[in-house]
């Protein structure tokens, strides 16, 4: 079956996650025309400068009229207002989408907005990013080989999640399908906890007193274990907040896991210390990222 073709995308928020899908699109020739808007109108312009989008909207209602196609790429905090705010511009023909990161939230939030319209959205989460935020970031490719998950509600159009499912396909993505509740949880254990843990990770050596001497030396180990800790702070403000329920559950797993191995530390005991290791080592070394 062929991918249907778009004939505007209407696009709320332009920056990385929201000018890749945009570029991605254009070059997969599924859209004819893109407008965009974001909250800072140098945003958009800077889309614009950068072909990212074909014409600036000055509303995100402005984004929606014409549009058969709405992406919602804003802060996880501002999905309600702005999903409250296009309401009357989402049409029976339309589809629309998020790429928020957390998705119970966003449920409640498209039920509560949308009201008979919320049959018209399909929540989703790419599963993908980089530490650069900005349009000036935008990469047609960024989406290609990345997981997404797609969290459906209960009163969406099958027709609407085959379409969901057929574009980000069109786009080379790879595709899960789980209730929000369910992705929220997940999310927390393998995305938004190893953010947590970064993010403490880089405070308690800033707390020292030699911070810039320790940073200074951080090899190739550190590069990589420290890179994610690099994300955007509104981002993941909004993210582990709206999450909190889930990443606090999470956290208590760690702090298990870490007390675990204070111990053996403190009680010298290398047996249990290397046990712990090996079966850490073990499960890392077997890992391969599902497609």
């Amino acid at each position: 079956m062929r991918t249907r073709k778009y004939q505007q995308l209407g696009l709320i928020g332009c920056g990385l996650m929201g000018g890749s899908f945009a570029l991605a699109l254009k070059k997969a020739r599924l859209v004819r025309h893109v407008v965009g808007y974001s909250k800072s109108p140098s945003t958009t312009q800077k889309a614009y400068d950068l072909g990212v989008i074909d014409s600036q909207a000055q509303s995100a209602l402005q984004a929606c009229i014409g549009s058969d196609l709405i992406l919602l790429a804003v802060p996880v905090s501002a999905t309600a207002d702005m999903l409250k705010n296009i309401r009357d511009y989402v049409r029976s023909d339309t589809l629309v989408m998020d790429v928020g990161s957390t998705k119970q939230d966003v449920a409640d939030a498209a039920r509560q907005s949308l009201g008979w319209n919320v049959q018209y959205f399909v929540p989703a989460h790419p599963v993908t990013g980089k530490e650069s935020a900005g349009v000036a970031y935008a990469d047609a490719n960024l989406y290609r080989g990345a997981r997404v998950v797609l969290t459906p509600l209960h009163e969406t159009m099958p027709e609407k999640l085959q379409q969901a499912a057929e574009l980000w396909t069109a786009l080379g993505a790879h595709l899960t399908t789980m209730l929000p509740q369910e992705h929220d949880a997940v999310m927390a254990a393998v995305s938004h906890m190893p953010h947590l843990v970064a993010f403490a990770y880089i405070n308690g050596l800033l707390a020292q007193g030699n911070a810039a001497q320790l940073l200074a030396m951080g090899g190739p180990g550190f590069r990589d274990f420290s890179r994610i800790a690099a994300g955007d702070a509104i981002l993941w403000r909004d993210v582990l907040l709206a999450n909190r329920t889930e990443v606090l559950a999470q956290l208590q797993h760690m702090q298990t896991a870490l007390a675990q191995l204070q111990q053996t530390l403190e009680n010298r005991d290398g047996v249990e210390l290397e046990r712990l290791i090996a079966q850490a080592s073990k499960t890392r070394a077997q890992w391969r990222m599902r497609e």
